[in-house]
């Protein structure tokens, strides 16, 4: 039977005593880890978010009453005992805070039992994450996830105390509000009030954050809630977090300074890693180049080359045909042709059935194949391709990749969009699979000079890479109309390693830019105004040069404690399926309330 707390009051937290303590009378609460009963000594691991505190109940030493309580208890029982502070009898813990002391209890009250659990609470379970995720309430209690909440916590703490000093106010925006179809797509919520009509989730705060610049604010920022109905993968949720920002009167030199200073004191404070400022940049042109990708692990070399020129005009097929896509036509720089390799230093050597398997991983990323030269230790060559080649052609080839015995070169031929893709993800797999990815490597960097636009082959227009908002670059703004394609934004991502953590854009702020970007989007002035007019009337009324950056707080996180999935730097996530295990959400809901909405569930039919 459960026991009252009444007359107790915990003196601090379990592994909050050290032996400054020893010889104080104390009162600690907490879950039972583990109970070890050897005869005459009661052992009990007592465990909060602090961490494990050892008591000691002794048959010889405490009242019998105590002990034999002690005797009845078992894992995740939650307990308040009182006793006082003693260096340890036995051998010191090592691997415990509070290893060189221990809690002689005197007085012990059973606050709560427990039933089996359905799974042991141990730091790195092997259970089950579905399991795990319907008990999410017990999985919680595990340090590990404890210090990954707990770090979260520390960030957002440091977040709004460093903001609050560069002079940034914290406002909160609307989570109810409007669909703008452009971009992910939204989560709709029926309005009662209004039938027929819906609101939807912000997928983020942006037109609201540009129309606190418009109204004097200055400096913004928000720990945002924000939702997108997408598919889900290790760093991405339905829900997730932002730490969400916009300025008035700077330019990018000013946020990337700030954000700067903000990662770095972050990074010391909390993990005690120094990072050297100025970040690094590179351009989006140069990181598509080198790396296949936007946001580039640079944690290790495997390098993009681009074998174009060598290769043209060569004997195979698959090379010269792939050089003439987009050659004359292309709506942007993903559309033209190329043949780009990376060299996979040491690994010549590697078996023709891992081989099979990295051509099978490119396929699934859009390559119709992959093109590979094989050097042995002592030089010689097998490859794919080579009968399709002169000699010259192949040593031209080799010596372009930097190839020299023992060395791996793999290729991808297709217009860039694809090759980039390819490439991009396949030195990221190889450099998986040789496990040569340091956690504890904090590589850093902005990517600047995005496209401005990018062409969607199935709408069959110019999508924006970023948002409808984001300035081009000046000396480009003559293009919008000409060559769209070929405009570069004033948009800048912050990249740590081969992750996106956050994202952000100089605005434009006049009307007749504002305009031309419509314009290459395919919006009529109506359905321009039909979907932002509030912000675009508000530009009427004097608008300020704003900027702003957004960080996916999540995925901060979970690079910062070293895990695999933002799931485990998040109290209670979604599966897959954007579903929740614990609480069984989505479900049904009572036909009542859909009457209220004016919704039908209507089956659909398979004919």
């Amino acid at each position: 039977m459960a026991e009252s707390m009444k007359g107790l009051h915990r003196s601090a937290r379990c592994a909050q005593f050290s032996k400054a303590d020893i010889d104080k009378k104390v009162t600690v609460m907490g879950w039972v880890a583990k109970s070890r009963n050897k005869g005459g000594l009661v052992f009990v691991d007592l465990r909060d978010r602090s961490g494990i505190l050892q008591i000691v109940f002794e048959e010889s030493v405490s009242d019998s009453e105590v002990y034999a309580k002690a005797q009845t208890l078992k894992s995740e029982y939650v307990i308040a005992v009182t006793g006082k502070i003693a260096a340890r009898a036995g051998a010191v813990n090592t691997n415990l805070a509070t290893g060189e002391i221990e809690l002689i209890g005197e007085e012990l009250r059973i606050l709560s039992e427990s039933d089996v659990l359905p799974f042991p609470i141990e730091e790195n379970s092997k259970t089950k994450e579905e399991l795990r995720l319907k008990y999410r309430y017990l999985d919680l209690r595990r340090p590990d996830l404890q210090r990954n909440l707990i770090m979260r916590s520390h960030v957002a703490t440091l977040t709004r105390a460093f903001l609050a000093q560069e002079g940034f106010l914290e406002i909160e925006t609307p989570i109810l509000t409007k669909s703008t179809p452009e971009g992910a797509r939204d989560y709709l919520v029926p309005s009662r009030v209004h039938p027929g009509n819906f609101y939807a989730l912000p997928q983020s705060p942006q037109l609201f954050k540009q129309l606190l610049m418009c109204s004097g604010y200055d400096r913004y920022f928000q720990i945002a809630k924000c939702f997108r109905d997408e598919d889900l993968r290790a760093d991405r949720q339905p829900e997730f977090t932002q730490i969400d920002m916009e300025l008035s009167f700077v330019d990018e030199e000013d946020v990337m300074d700030i954000n700067e200073r903000l990662i770095a004191k972050i990074f010391d404070e909390v993990l005690g890693v120094k990072i050297s400022l100025p970040l690094p940049r590179i351009t989006w042109q140069e990181a598509m180049d080198r790396f296949g990708s936007d946001k580039p692990d640079t944690r290790f070399g495997m390098e993009l080359v681009d074998v174009s020129d060598v290769v043209r005009g060569c004997g195979f097929g698959v090379f010269t045909s792939a050089l003439e896509i987009g050659a004359n036509d292309a709506k942007d720089p993903g559309f033209v042709g190329s043949v780009r390799g990376i060299n996979a230093k040491g690994q010549g050597g590697m078996p023709r059935k891992k081989i099979d398997a990295l051509v099978e991983f490119a396929k699934g990323y859009g390559a119709k194949g992959l093109a590979y030269i094989a050097i042995g230790e002592d030089g010689t060559i097998k490859s794919s391709f080579a009968k399709f080649m002169t000699e010259d052609e192949m040593s031209a080839l080799i010596k372009k990749m930097d190839g020299e015995n023992g060395d791996l070169l793999l290729f991808a031929a297709d217009k860039n969009k694809v090759v980039w893709d390819v490439l991009g993800n396949l030195r990221l797999e190889i450099a998986r699979n040789l496990e040569i990815l340091d956690k504890n490597q904090f590589n850093f960097l902005w990517v600047t000079q995005f496209p401005l636009l990018e062409w969607n082959e199935d709408a069959n227009r110019y999508t924006a890479m970023h948002h409808p908002f984001t300035m081009p670059m000046e000396e480009d703004i003559e293009l919008i109309d000409k060559e769209p394609g070929k405009v570069r934004a004033r948009a800048y991502d912050i990249v740590l390693n081969g992750t996106e953590l956050g994202g952000g854009s100089i605005r434009i702020h006049q009307n007749d830019i504002q305009e031309k970007m419509f314009d290459a989007l395919g919006f009529t002035r109506e359905s321009a105004y039909s979907q932002f007019g509030f912000l675009l009337n508000a530009f009427k009324y004097g608008v300020p040069p704003h900027a702003g950056l957004a960080y996916g707080f999540d995925r901060l996180i979970m690079l910062m404690t070293g895990s695999d999935s933002i799931r485990d730097v998040m109290a209670f996530p979604k599966v897959k399926d954007a579903s929740c295990l614990m609480t069984d959400a989505p479900n049904v809901v009572a036909p009542d309330q859909l009457k209220e909405l004016g919704i039908d569930i209507v089956e659909e039919s398979n004919e």
